[in-house]
């Protein structure tokens, strides 16, 4: 499906295209009393097509991370489900009792209920939709329910005080357990997401019309019931269940998702709660890089193998102390790098003049006796933000900074690949330009990288003088791996009412690096535009480090922000983008690293504050609740007094703008008890420059609050990368 966004209030619109994840099979072939095909359903109910019709389920479905199908005339084998990784099976009847597709006969045949049994074991996701008086119509469901410990009872549900329009417009009462494992102490794996997931997030009041009722008989879970005002009282209307690997939902009624009642309420949110958690299991898997001839050429191993020993003679500045080392040794390790660099230049065309930059640094850095290196030559020639094309790969060798601000310096060698899918083209031209950025996946690196370190920024390679700022690396696939292990890991340990569709974006490599890559091209943009603009590298301006922390902040507010008119344009995916920024800001940062002046820790402690006391999340009897419809308005709120606070700041003077800062910060995020900073207590020496000043901020000037100090004990064995891990 294609959504149509606006740039600057309409003036121009982008198609931006949904990237689809998972295919749902509707079945059609059992004489079903639903199609999602309108052309079919006026073939069926030509004076009121809405009473046969699931396209505006299917619809929905289209336009988010699902490509939608019919089965029209296929048995349900092996071979069909081969191609499927959520089925759908809407009341199939005997023609004498409701207008049908005519296709095929209700029942389903011995091999296709063990196809089925079959499918959800191996993770396959099926929703079940039964009827009113579940016997009469001929079908055989309750044979493949049997099979999952579900039944749909022979039964009319009424209900006189609880009823949305008639007694036959029964009203659900909803509840959502824990499901068994959530919570537990962090030992999950990552690949099969996050356990605590909430099947009725943004779902309050659920309709069902003349429907049955359903019966639980080995275990399933319950989350809508009647009331004990119906008749029969408190009989399940909707449950769930996990079979193998696999999920299935059922429920008594097939028309609330019809296109006369999906709109009813919360009908809608619920159908996609369900398919978003039954097709879980299909947004699971790993993204690896296997198709590398660069990276599995041997002159790539020799290049890495060089490399290698030639970090292990490096002084702290980059130098080799020549008293040390053998020089005619280090000679032939350098001839050796330019060689096989040479002879990789065929994989990398688009970088002839880079490599040739890169040969002749390496030989100067030789021929100058090794001291400290200066690339600015294969700097000025090293220009991946010129040539993004999703797939296309770089080779990157430099003597670098070393990671987490240090300032020594070493050699690394890298092979990365662009991934830049067309959706993502499409919105930097949309209005969010930002030809600097450039998103990275690892090929493969030298052992430098096999850290945290998720950047490549030119601003890191050795060279005399300052290095030009002209492109941006972030590896998005690095980010988005921690993303998923700690918010994954965090979300089970608080309890959290997890939407469907993010507990999805938390299991899927795809769709969390997509939202990266989304977020890294608005945040990194948006460091030069507003009020008060900061050098998005100001970690050297000499600053408290709050200023740090507000300006990350205020990016990434941005992005959300952007995400939420992009969402509303038309473009679903940017819930994603939201979902990630405030995982990871909420989960990950307040408790990484260490509590030396981390900037981005009490960001995301500023954000959680916010929210809480501003009532968008709740932290009640050890669970975590965010109030999905409204938490955008929050992030908004926050964003609205950094904003005013950019905007005041031109009136006021540096150490003015700094105090400032401090006293919203303080506003919900209390300083550390004897802060010479703080409000009630500020206590600042005159001196002629405010950065005198700077050494006076504690190490740790906002303490994390208890409910951090506790979670981070918890989450301590997820926020360490795993050794397979990127």
């Amino acid at each position: 499906m294609e959504n149509a966004v606006a740039k600057d209030g309409g003036t121009q619109m982008k198609t931006l295209t949904q990237p689809k994840v998972a295919r749902i099979l509707f079945d059609e072939s059992h004489s079903e009393a639903w199609t999602i095909r309108r052309e079919l359903a006026e073939q069926m109910q030509p004076a009121h097509p809405e009473d046969s019709s699931y396209a505006v389920a299917a619809a929905k479905l289209a336009g988010r991370d699902f490509e939608v199908l019919p089965n029209a005339d296929r048995p349900l084998t092996r071979e069909t489900l081969a191609c499927a990784d959520v089925v759908v099976i809407a009341h199939p009847s005997d023609p004498k009792w409701e207008a049908t597709t005519k296709t095929g006969r209700p029942t389903l045949r011995d091999d296709e209920i063990d196809a089925l049994d079959e499918f959800v074991r191996g993770g396959g996701g099926l929703i079940i939709l039964g009827e009113t008086e579940q016997d009469k119509y001929g079908n055989n469901l309750n044979a493949l329910l049997a099979r999952f410990g579900l039944e749909v009872e022979n039964r009319t549900v009424q209900d006189y005080e609880n009823n949305h329009k008639a007694p036959s417009w029964v009203l659900a009462e909803l509840a959502n357990g824990t499901p068994n494992g959530a919570g537990a102490n962090g030992d999950r794996d990552p690949a099969e997401g996050p356990r605590s997931v909430d099947l009725l997030a943004r779902v309050h009041d659920a309709c069902f019309y003349r429907a049955g009722t359903l019966a639980l008989h080995n275990g399933g879970r319950v989350i809508a019931r009647t009331y004990g005002t119906a008749s029969p009282p408190n009989a399940p209307l909707a449950a769930v269940t996990q079979h193998g690997t696999g999920r299935v939902a059922v429920l008594a009624d097939s028309d609330l998702f019809g296109d006369d009642c999906i709109g009813e309420l919360d009908n809608s949110e619920l159908w996609m709660n369900l398919v978003y958690w039954v097709g879980q299991p299909a947004f699971g898997g790993l993204v690896t890089v296997t198709d590398s001839p660069s990276a599995s050429d041997r002159r790539w191993a020799e290049v890495k193998e060089a490399v290698e020993k030639l970090r292990e003679t490096q002084e702290p500045d980059g130098s080799v102390d020549l008293s040390k080392h053998d020089g005619s040794r280090l000679a032939e390790l350098v001839e050796s790098i330019c060689g096989a660099v040479a002879a990789l230049g065929r994989h990398f065309p688009h970088q002839r003049e880079y490599i040739e930059a890169v040969r002749a640094d390496m030989r100067h850095w030789a021929n100058s006796g090794f001291e400290k290196p200066d690339f600015i030559r294969s700097t000025e020639a090293f220009h991946p933000e010129r040539d993004r094309r999703d797939g296309i790969e770089h080779l990157a060798l430099f003597p670098m900074y070393k990671q987490n601000v240090s300032s020594d310096t070493c050699f690394e060698a890298l092979i990365v690949r662009v991934p830049w899918p067309d959706f993502v083209a499409d919105i930097e031209s949309s209005g969010y330009d930002n030809p600097k950025f450039v998103p990275l996946n690892f090929v493969d690196y030298t052992s430098g990288y096999d850290s945290e370190c998720a950047v490549l920024f030119p601003e890191t390679f050795s060279t005399a003088d300052r290095p030009p700022s002209y492109f941006g690396g972030i590896f998005c696939d690095r980010e988005a791996e921690r993303l998923r292990r700690v918010a994954g890991t965090a979300a089970d340990l608080l309890e959290l009412n997890l939407p469907p569709d993010s507990a999805c974006l938390l299991t899927s490599p795809e769709l969390s690096i997509d939202a990266y890559i989304v977020w890294d091209l608005i945040h990194d943009r948006t460091h030069m535009h507003g009020d008060l603009p900061f050098d998005p590298f100001m970690i050297r301006q000499r600053s408290p480090y709050w200023m740090y922390s507000l300006e990350e902040l205020r990016c990434d507010l941005t992005a959300f922000g952007e995400a939420v008119k992009l969402e509303a344009g038309g473009f679903a995916f940017a819930r994603y983008v939201q979902y990630a920024i405030l995982f990871d800001r909420l989960f990950r940062f307040p408790v990484t690293g260490s509590r030396v002046r981390n900037y981005d820790g009490l960001g995301g402690q500023l954000l959680f504050a916010y929210l809480h006391k501003e009532g968008y999340l709740h932290w009640t009897d050890n669970h975590l609740t965010i109030e999905w419809e409204r938490v955008a308005e929050g992030v908004a709120g926050l964003r609205g007094k950094v904003q005013d606070l950019y905007h005041s700041g031109i009136d006021r003077s540096k150490l003015g703008q700094w105090i400032a800062a401090h006293d919203l910060m303080s506003q919900y995020v209390p300083p550390a008890d004897g802060s010479v900073w703080a409000k009630a207590q500020r206590d600042l020496p005159e001196v002629e420059e405010p950065e005198e000043l700077v050494d006076l901020v504690k190490d740790d000037e906002f303490p994390l609050s208890l409910f951090y100090v506790q979670l981070a004990k918890k989450l301590e064995p997820a926020l360490t990368r795993p050794s397979d891990a990127l």
